[in-house]
């Protein structure tokens, strides 16, 4: 009888052995997973803020070629010939 008692709480101790362990590795993967869930999250938004602003770059560059296309004085000044510069002075 007393090896049956003795049997008895090694299994119980053992059952709630195995039932801390199990309940330990859920906690741990719904933690992982939810981190991993964050993780995917913040790289679908760095992804989407790094598409915006390649996308802001080219429209500024295109807006620039579009300028100074339409303004070409921007990369080459005029200059008006027979007339002197503002820093020099006008000859006598």
């Amino acid at each position: 009888m007393t090896g049956l008692l003795v049997l008895g709480v090694l299994a119980a101790v053992f059952l709630l052995y195995a039932a801390d362990r199990v309940v330990k590795a859920l906690v741990r993967a719904r933690r992982l997973r939810r981190m991993s869930e964050r993780l995917a999250a913040v790289t679908v938004r760095a992804d989407e803020q790094q598409a915006q602003r390649e996308a802001a770059a080219a429209h500024e560059a295109t807006a620039s070629a579009a300028l100074t296309s339409m303004m070409p004085a921007i990369n080459h000044p005029l200059t008006v010939s027979g007339r002197a510069d503002q820093d020099e002075e006008p000859a006598k």
